[in-house]
């Protein structure tokens, strides 16, 4: 198919509010900025590189040279100029990753492959662009060395408070998620496609078997509906720790992205340049926006919580007066 290149496109333009809420929320914890600094100089780039790539072939014209083409296309479409090495690592698991400091480069699980097709593997490639082009990728690299190694193992982090910046690194990084889900889709412009490879991901692939997409976005808002106060903190407190949102979540994200007008928009054509943004700017814009949606999910939880406690009150109340009877 046909794909509108998206010519100068900002990050910004796709970017979740929450995205930015949770990195401005991180980036405000006392000793952050310290923890961030011993990463980088105990690492470094090099160290990284080795960390990640000792168990890795790096992608190339005559090296799985259909996969290196894809990544041209990617690159075409999303209008990037740079071009990040590109490596396959043998790993069982449907998964890709955006790593580095200075000089990112991306690596994709072998099982992406074998289980998805060329187009939902360019879903995947979209979504890692995403990442190094929003500048996800410096933090994306410590959360997933802590998650490699542990913090306890990371001496260099003693005088910082470990489990507040753990849980701020990891709500941050499933915000990111949803983020590059729309650069996955600006990259793929076929939303069946994006939703189909989050099903696979979630299920894996047929296997000789019948997928049903519709089945899976019904699955979808069931999940999200299943919203009662104690559901809330129950989703909470399964989430806290992952890595990524559940797979339900970023397709109900996703389509709620699509239904509000503003992927079709870009594709029209409507969307920030990156030539037009300055550093800094609309940052205030941001903050605000991300408020919002985190306070309109804490008060919609607030409401239920308060509502079912009304209810608890008043069957008490209810079962007392039966009582005395």
């Amino acid at each position: 198919m046909a794909r509108t290149v998206l010519t100068d496109i900002a990050s910004q333009t796709w970017e979740h509010p929450a995205d930015r809420a949770a990195l401005a929320a991180m980036r405000a914890l006392p000793g952050f900025d310290t923890a961030i600094n011993a990463f980088a100089k105990a690492f470094g780039e090099r160290g990284v590189r080795h960390l990640f790539l000792a168990s890795a072939v790096r992608v190339g014209p005559t090296q799985r040279p259909q996969l290196d083409a894809l990544w041209t296309e990617v690159l075409q479409t999303m209008d990037w100029p740079t071009r990040p090495q590109l490596y396959v690592t043998q790993t069982p698991t449907i998964n890709a990753g955006a790593v580095g400091f200075g000089e990112p480069f991306v690596v994709i699980n072998s099982a992406a492959i074998e289980h998805l097709t060329r187009e939902e593997l360019r879903v995947i490639l979209a979504h890692e662009l995403g990442h190094v082009m929003s500048g996800h990728v410096t933090y994306r690299t410590i959360a997933q060395i802590i998650l490699m190694l542990g913090m306890g193992n990371l001496p260099f982090l003693a005088g910082v408070a470990i489990l507040p910046f753990q849980l701020a690194l990891l709500e941050w990084y499933r915000k990111s998620e949803l983020s590059c889900d729309r650069a996955a889709l600006l990259g793929t412009q076929d939303p069946d496609v994006v939703l189909t490879s989050f099903m696979k991901m979630a299920g894996g692939r047929e296997f000789g078997d019948t997928l049903d997409l519709e089945a899976f976005k019904e699955q979808s808002r069931e999940y999200e509906m299943d919203d009662s106060a104690w559901d809330t903190v129950l989703k909470a407190i399964n989430t806290a720790f992952r890595q990524h949102p559940f797979f339900t979540v970023r397709a109900g994200e996703l389509q709620r992205w699509m239904a509000s007008g503003d992927y079709a928009k870009i594709i029209a054509g409507e969307y920030t340049k990156r030539a037009d943004v300055k550093r800094g700017e609309g940052l205030g814009d941001d903050i605000k926006k991300g408020a919002s949606y985190y306070g309109d999910q804490a008060k919609a939880a607030v409401d239920k919580l308060t509502d079912t406690a009304k209810r608890a009150k008043d069957a008490f109340t209810d079962a007392m007066k039966g009582g005395a009877r």
